[in-house]
């Protein structure tokens, strides 16, 4: 068995002219929480939309389980036990829990949806997770919250081995953070690996083992949650220190004197 679960090596992206990533490496292990970090436009989402399928490369090579794969849709992506949960969800509200986790994958008998089933595997799987839902109640009566709740569950739902959260915690308060983070630390628990895309140090220092730094499409660098300074990720995400945020203010400016 490999040591990581997934690799993308020297990964590129062009589109025309212009380099959305340029050479970037990723691994990740079994039960690891790696924090993908960045500025916007760092080429963190291209990245996990080539994970995800919904983007090709333009170099470079995924393995899973240390085998090279070709994930050309996100059906593919599936296939290979990747799932991601989106920071806009793509949810349906006028149907019920149960059917948003299984939306396209029904089991049916003589042509009819086996609701009874489907509401069965849905409570399956919240008892996983320590998430209790009335599986029959439409999707509407849900908070934001609740409902990202529910996308991991579909994301679970998969039988996914590796599960990508895009920005988890941005539309989320304090309580409802803490629970996310919960249920973070017990999929680690339970061996699931997970990329989390976040810019917000309390989710790294909260549920990351190690933390990867993308900028302007390049790897900046990274390491181990534990050895790194809030300063330390500041500095590889803009490429200066906190103390040089400011530049120093020029003297002969300061007294007036005409620039030289």
């Amino acid at each position: 068995m490999s040591e990581y679960i997934l690799e993308m090596k020297n990964i590129s992206k062009r589109f025309g002219g212009i380099h959305a990533l340029n050479d970037v490496s990723l691994h990740l292990r079994r039960g690891e929480v790696l924090c993908l970090c960045g500025e916007n436009g760092a080429g963190k989402s291209t990245l996990m939309k080539i994970l995800a399928g919904i983007q090709q490369p333009s170099e470079g090579q995924i393995y899973i389980d240390g085998q090279p794969v070709r994930i050309r849709k996100p059906i593919d992506s599936i296939h290979y036990g990747v799932s991601m949960v989106q920071q806009e969800l793509i949810q349906i509200e006028e149907m019920t829990v149960a059917e948003n986790i299984f939306v396209g994958r029904y089991k049916t008998k003589g042509g009819f949806v086996e609701e009874g089933r489907i509401n069965r595997e849905a409570k399956e799987l919240m008892d996983e997770l320590g998430i209790y839902f009335d599986p029959k109640s439409l999707l509407k009566h849900y908070s934001i919250a609740q409902r990202q709740l529910i996308e991991i569950l579909k994301a679970l739902s998969y039988h996914a081995s590796i599960i990508v959260f895009d920005e988890p915690t941005a539309a989320l308060t304090i309580e409802e953070t803490e629970k996310l983070y919960k249920i973070i630390r017990k999929l680690k628990e339970d061996k699931m690996a997970i990329i989390m895309i976040s810019h917000r140090m309390e989710d790294i220092y909260a549920v990351g083992d190690r933390i990867q730094v993308l900028k302007d499409g390049c790897d900046s660098g990274g390491g181990l949650v534990s050895e790194m300074t809030v300063d330390d990720i500041v500095q590889l995400m803009v490429g200066r220190k906190m103390t040089q945020q400011f530049p120093e203010k020029n003297e002969s400016f300061r007294r007036g004197d005409p620039e030289s």
